[in-house]
This record gives structure tokens, sequence and C-alpha cells, in this order.
């Protein structure tokens, strides 16, 4: 683990300490076990290098904290549906559930001169606990023990907004729409997510390799 990599790793549990919810030791030393520490936030788009997803994480939890000030300046009154510490645990949490689906694997590639070279990438691998993305989040957080409110567990489940949707029933359909309608952490996850995704962490378009 290299010196950034530590730092992040110190703000991150220095973040989650902060929340004094219970039970925050066993979670973090689970997750060493998962190797979420060293994970990639994907194969190859955002951060898919060594310690991507931590990185990623604190950004989404950095937007979230953000956007939570900010909202709460323009509708004061969402004060209590927008907890901190709510923020906090949905926003660092939301994507454990990639802790443990990338290997490492070398390809091929040709480079700016067209010659074949080996590159070490990332492959996807679903058959450890193949339940989906935000579902799959809150049940490792569970068994791990953390106590998550209503809130907090319909975030982290909806994080990804509509697109793990397509092709599914209306049932899910509606209840996606129902948590956005009743739990405004849920919209707050969401945009942060997308902020952090596509602004802070984006690749240039230019990059080929």
């Amino acid at each position: 683990m290299n010196l950034q990599m530590k730092q992040n790793r110190s703000e991150f549990v220095e973040l989650l300490y902060s929340t004094g919810r219970e039970g925050m030791d066993e979670v973090i030393g689970q997750l060493e076990e998962l190797g979420f520490f060293q994970a990639p936030a994907s194969s190859k788009f955002h951060l898919n290098h060594e310690g991507g997803l931590l990185e990623h994480s604190l950004n989404v939890c950095k937007v979230g904290l953000m956007l939570r000030e900010q909202m709460l300046t323009l509708k004061p009154d969402l004060e209590e549906s927008l907890n901190k510490e709510s923020v906090i645990i949905a926003a660092l949490l939301h994507d454990i559930c990639k802790a443990d689906i990338y290997q490492k694997c070398i390809r091929k590639r040709k480079d700016r001169l067209g010659q074949w070279v080996d590159y070490e990438t990332y492959e996807l691998d679903y058959s450890d606990f193949p339940l989906g993305h935000g579902e799959k989040s809150v049940i490792v957080l569970l068994r791990m023990g953390l106590d998550l409110s209503d809130d907090e567990i319909m975030a982290i489940r909806w994080h990804m907004s509509a697109w793990d949707l397509p092709f599914q029933s209306p049932d899910l359909k509606a209840n996606f729409d129902t948590a956005k309608r009743l739990c405004p952490l849920c919209s707050l996850i969401q945009a942060a997510d997308g902020l952090a995704s596509n602004l802070l962490e984006s690749k240039d378009p230019e990059e080929t390799y």
C-alpha cells in the first residue's frame, strides 16, 4: 500500500469513526479481509487501479457532504432527513459490493508504435455471492453487524439510480420511485456518486492506455 493509499485509508477510517456508530471496528476489519482498500473502482473506466475503490468512496463522501451543506442552505428543513452521519455511512460504504469482484489479469494491447504489449488490468468475477449491486452492499453490511437506518439502506440500495433497472419488473421501478420520494438521502447519494464518477474521476477521452 503506497503513501496515498495509506492516507486515504486513514481518512476513510476517521470518517467512519466520526459517526459514532457501534460496530465500526468489526466493519473496518472485514473490509480489510475483503480487500476493499486495495480494490479498483472499476475494471476499465473510472479509477481502475489499485486503491481506486477507496478513492472513489472518499470522493463520493466529500461531494455528498458538500451537497448536504448546500441543500440545507436552500432548504433547512431537510436537516433531519439528510443526517450528516447517514451521508458519511451511505457514501463511504455504498460500493463495498465491489470489494471482491475484480481479479488482476494480463492482457495484450497495441502501444503507440503499434506493437503488441502485455499490460495488467482487471477482469470481473461475480461467482462469490452473485446478488447484484446496491442490494449486495446492504446485505454485506448487515452481515457485518452494522446497524443501518432505513434511509441508509434505501440510499445504498438505490445509489445506482435507474442504471440497474432495465429489463426488470414494474415492481422494482415502483420501489425505486417510492424510495426517492420517501428518502431525500437517496437523491443526494445518487447525485454525489454521479458527480464523483463523471467529473472528478472520468478518464481523459484521449487516454487509450
